[in-house]
């Protein structure tokens, strides 16, 4: 059984940056695509980035592309969300997700969930 742990959430001004991170407590061997999705309030869960296992293969939301950058090191079983340029309608609960079809943007593509991270930007 896949645990996910996320972290790096939090307060920020707008124009700033976050990283996020989510250490996975196993590596498998199928299932290796990681992403990241968020969720702000009364909107349904929406797409953020996703990564394949080599690192290769990478997807982003169009509203978040030129700003974040998802990242892996497949040794610490770990995956990066580093958000620049942050906007107020980036607050949301951000969610790491692990398996997938290639770099899918559907949550149903993805089995192993994290619990959340809140990220709140201000101004």
């Amino acid at each position: 059984q896949v645990q996910l742990v996320e972290s790096g959430g939090g307060l920020n001004q707008a124009g700033g940056s976050l990283r996020l991170s989510c250490a996975a407590s196993i590596r498998t061997a199928s299932a290796n695509t990681m992403g990241w999705f968020r969720q702000a309030p009364g909107k349904e869960r929406e797409f953020v980035a996703a990564i394949s296992w080599s690192g290769i293969s990478t997807n982003y939301a169009e509203s978040v592309k030129g700003r974040f950058t998802i990242s892996r090191a497949n040794a610490a079983n770990t995956v990066y969300l580093q958000m620049n340029s942050l906007k107020p309608e980036d607050t949301a609960v951000y969610y790491c997700a692990r398996g997938g079809v290639g770099v899918s943007v559907s949550p149903y593509d993805y089995h192993s969930w994290g619990q959340g991270t809140q990220v709140t930007v201000s101004s």
